[in-house]
């Protein structure tokens, strides 16, 4: 028995800390930097950044310049990223149900 090559591959990516709680974070809709860092408690802006630029060249997410003035940054999911929307509710789901509350992030 193997493991499938496309779980192989979802995990290569997704099997990354921070790369999950991203993703979730913009299937609510585009966010920019600041706000993305706000909503993950404890990533570093260089992490947040080493995951965005892997994310986008995985194109599951598109980054936006808003020349401003202020410049900012925006991420948005590709169609490949929203198509995740229904695995990413369903996980949620599971883990609310058969995952104990201690069981989090920062337990780990």
């Amino acid at each position: 028995m193997e493991v499938d090559a496309g779980i192989a591959l979802f995990f290569q990516l997704f099997g990354k800390r921070w790369t999950g709680p991203i993703v979730s974070v913009l299937t609510a809709g585009p966010a920019y930097f600041a706000d993305l860092r706000r909503a993950i408690p404890g990533i570093s802006e260089r992490m947040l950044s080493n995951r965005l630029t892997e994310l986008a060249a995985a194109e599951l997410i598109v980054r936006e310049v808003d020349e401003g003035p202020p410049l900012r940054v925006s991420y948005r999911l590709t169609e490949a990223g929203t198509a995740l929307k229904p695995a990413f509710n369903g996980l949620a789901q599971w883990a609310q149900t058969h995952l104990p509350e201690s069981g989090g992030p920062a337990d780990c």
